[in-house]
Parts: C-alpha cells; sequence; structure tokens
C-alpha cells in the first residue's frame, strides 16, 4: 500500500498508539493538578487572616448595660494597695412579742416558743421582779429578745406610767422599772335623762363604765332601779390618761353631780395623807353609807317588802319579809355592807344561801343563788364584794335575788331601813380637803339648771 502524505485525513479506524495512557488515568492527573494550586491558594488567605487576627483586639459584643464610673473597677479580690470594705454587722437576735392569751402561762409561753425554762425561773425567782413577772392576764404582752433558746431581755408593762424590764448581764439577769410620763387632763360631761340612764350616757359622749362610776358613787341615796325619772340630770369631771399624744384611758372620776326628782347630789373625790381616797359631799360628809341601797345592779324589783303577800308557787298568803330583784341568772351580788359569812348553804325554800353578820346587830340574806363566790363561812367581806350570782335555786318561778334586812333579828324593809352613814372626812385633813375640792365645785356650777334644791345630808 502507498503511503499518504498531504491533506486531512479522516480515518476513524486507526489503531490506538501504544505510547498514550488510558483516558480515565489522565482525569484524575487533572483533577490533582487542578487541586494543588487551589489549596495552596487557600493556606495562603488562611496564614494571612491569622497574621491579621494577631495584630488586631478582639472585639467583645455586651450584653449588659455598662458599668457606671461609681462602681468598683475591680471585681473579686482588690489589689493589694486597696483597702477592703467594712463588713457589714446583722443583728444576731430575734424579737418576740407575745400576746398573753386565757389559760396562759410563762411556762407555757416559753415552751411554745422554745425558750430556755432556766431563764424563766432565774427571772422569777428575783425578789426584785414579784409580781410584775408572776400574774399574768389576757391581753398582756410580752417583749422578749432571744438568741435561739437564750433570752436575752425582757419587757412588761405593769400599768400606764410603770415598765419592768430585765436584762441579761455578765453575772445573770438584772430588773430595773422604768416609769414613763403620763398627762392627766380633765374632761367633763352632761346629760339628760330622757329613756334610760345609759342612753343618756351615750348621747352626752361617755362610755357604759364611766356611767356606772358615777351611779357608783349615789348609789347610797339613789335607787338606780325605781328612784329615777325622766329629766333628771348629770354631770360628770372625769381624768383622762393621756401619754405620747395618744389617749390610753378613762381615769378617776373626781366630781358629779346628779339632780334626782329635783333633788342635787353633789360629791368630789379627795385623797388624804394616808393615800385613803373616797367621796364626800360639799360639807364633808362620805357618800357611803354602812349598806347599799340594792346589792344589785341595774335590775328591777319584781316583788317588795309585803307582810300580806299571796306566795307565787304555794299560792298561799304568805309574808314576803324581803325585796326580789329580778335579773338573768349570773348577775353579780354584792355585799351590802362589810361582814363576816356566818351561814352558805342550802336553806329551804331559799335554795342556796348566803347570811352576813354585820355591825350593830344587824344581818342580810341573799337567797336563790345560782351559785357561789368565794368567801366561806367565817370570812371577812367588804362592801360591794361579789359573793356570789343569780338564780333560782329552792321555790323560785325564775331567776331573782331574795335580799332581806334584820336588825335584832327583826325583818326591816331593806328599801326605807335607816342606814346609817360612813365616816366623814378626818378633822386634821378638814382644810386639806375644802381647798382640794373648791375647784371641782366651781367646775360643775358652769353647769346651769333650773328648778333643782340642794339635797339635805
Amino acid at each position: 500500500m502507498k503511503a499518504y502524505t498531504s491533506g486531512v485525513r479522516h480515518d476513524y479506524k486507526d489503531t490506538v498508539d501504544a505510547s498514550r495512557e488510558p483516558r480515565g488515568r489522565r482525569w484524575l492527573l487533572f483533577a490533582v493538578g487542578l487541586a494543588l494550586p487551589l489549596i495552596g491558594v487557600s493556606l495562603l488567605f488562611v496564614g494571612e487572616a491569622n497574621q491579621s487576627t494577631a495584630q488586631q483586639p478582639e472585639v467583645a459584643i455586651a450584653l449588659v448595660p455598662e458599668v457606671p464610673d461609681e462602681l468598683p473597677q475591680f471585681v473579686g479580690t482588690p489589689p493589694a494597695d486597696t483597702p477592703a470594705p467594712e463588713p457589714v454587722i446583722h443583728d444576731d437576735y430575734a424579737l418576740l412579742d407575745l400576746l398573753v392569751e386565757r389559760g396562759d402561762t410563762l411556762e407555757e409561753l416559753f415552751r411554745r416558743n422554745g425558750l430556755d425554762l432556766t431563764d424563766l425561773a432565774a427571772m422569777v425567782d428575783m425578789p426584785e421582779v414579784g409580781a410584775g413577772l408572776k400574774r399574768l392576764k389576757p391581753g398582756d404582752h410580752l417583749e422578749i429578745t432571744h438568741r435561739e433558746s437564750e433570752v436575752l431581755s425582757l419587757r412588761r408593762e405593769l400599768d400606764d406610767v410603770k415598765v419592768l424590764s430585765i436584762a441579761r448581764s455578765a453575772t445573770g439577769f438584772e430588773a430595773t422599772t422604768l416609769e414613763r410620763t403620763v398627762d392627766v387632763r380633765t374632761s367633763g360631761a352632761h346629760g339628760v335623762i330622757e329613756s334610760s340612764l345609759f342612753e343618756a350616757g351615750v348621747a352626752a359622749g361617755i362610755s357604759d363604765k364611766l356611767t356606772m362610776a358615777m351611779a357608783g358613787i349615789f348609789e347610797w341615796d339613789i335607787d338606780f332601779i325605781q328612784d329615777v325619772r325622766e329629766g333628771d340630770e348629770f354631770t360628770v369631771i372625769y381624768e383622762e390618761i393621756w401619754r405620747d399624744g395618744a389617749k390610753l384611758r378613762n381615769g378617776e372620776v373626781v366630781a358629779a353631780e346628779f339632780i334626782n326628782q329635783g333633788k342635787v347630789y353633789r360629791a368630789a373625790r379627795f385623797r388624804d395623807a394616808t393615800g385613803r381616797a373616797d367621796y364626800f359631799t360639799p360639807d364633808g360628809h362620805s357618800m357611803r353609807k354602812a349598806f347599799l341601797r340594792a346589792p344589785l345592779e341595774f335590775t328591777r324589783i319584781s316583788s317588795t317588802f309585803n307582810p300580806n303577800r299571796r306566795h307565787p308557787v304555794l299560792n298561799t298568803i304568805r309574808a314576803h319579809r324581803g325585796v326580789d330583784y329580778a335579773a338573768p341568772t349570773g348577775t353579780p351580788i354584792r355585799a351590802a355592807g362589810d361582814g363576816k359569812v356566818t351561814f352558805r348553804g342550802v336553806q329551804g325554800g331559799y335554795g342556796n344561801v348566803i347570811v352576813l353578820q354585820h355591825g350593830n346587830n344587824i344581818t342580810t340574806l341573799y337567797g336563790h343563788m345560782s351559785r357561789f363566790a368565794g368567801a366561806k363561812v367565817g370570812n371577812r367581806v367588804r362592801q360591794g364584794e361579789i359573793i356570789g350570782y343569780v338564780g333560782k335555786s329552792g321555790l323560785a318561778t325564775g331567776p331573782h335575788l331574795h335580799y332581806e334586812y334584820r336588825v335584832d333579828g327583826v325583818h326591816r324593809n331593806p328599801l326605807t331601813a335607816i342606814k346609817p352613814p360612813a365616816d366623814p372626812v378626818p378633822g386634821e385633813y378638814r382644810d386639806d380637803f375644802v381647798a382640794a375640792a373648791a375647784s371641782l365645785w366651781h367646775q360643775l356650777d358652769l353647769y346651769q339648771h333650773t328648778g333643782a334644791t340642794t339635797a339635805a345630808n
């Protein structure tokens, strides 16, 4: 065959040159050749970035507000040349304000609050503490500071003026009685009775307790159960106890006037040099009498002294030798005068009875009691002391007190029997009384009354 020597040859069936590599390997070599330069360029850029980072400060993104200039510049332990701040000292004791409730005792209060009973015993045994700590009543407050169970101090108000203060010392406990300053002011009120004494008191702006205190001054001369009438008037001058600008309570009645059915009764309080205090008329006679007009406060008479009364249970004519005072069961019964208990027990139709022996051979009897108070046979009682409580024991249709008054064993009408007065102002204190009472009579005179006449003493 003649060899081809010119032009373009289009021979698709030429035999492959044995010296040439396969196509797959050529592509592999091409990819590797292309990748090597790219890797080198990448490494170059990374190196430049690291070099740039080493030359520039790091930028932080703030997640909290900027710290003010006045706050400390160091967080954590300050440098050695900066003084450490002073530590904050906290109180290492607790304060208890304990309210005494009915039935509470000191021991129970200490146990309930985890306080040391040994400390309690040490305080109670102090002679200067006395009854100031031993006698508690509902409503009292005890202010106690303590460290765990150890008592550091105890404080208790004894009254409006005195405060008992007990504090732990190096040798045990020390007690002192502090006195606070109170302001005693005088106030007054005037009332006219339209329906009842209590309603007149409310209208005059005084409490029921003050109304009772005023009535108690005149109870020997005025029977507030049956003698009070519409149009009767009263004036009361009394103390008010203030402390630190606040009123604590009302004090004593210092003077009073009651006009009963046109009769004027006046009384002023006087305390002599011995400490005895009582109420006296303008001429120095005691308002107290040997016997109360009634042994009950503000009730009603259901049956009077009547020798010919028909008995409500037996339905027969049977003398009623006393006075019956109707009152709710449990109403306190007071001793009509100073005396000694000679009988206490059940006495026939009288039920539960107490009999008192007084001076001048006078006895009083109190019947139909529901129960007795503390006085027993042989005990002496003071006028006004509670000796029992209203009931309906024995032959009684309802709760009431049957009261008898006897002279030499003879029954007298308790409502009309002569009752001797108590002692007047002692002669050695007469001038002191006149001087002290003058301003009180003047205060009563400021209330003008018409149609009244001064009562005979």
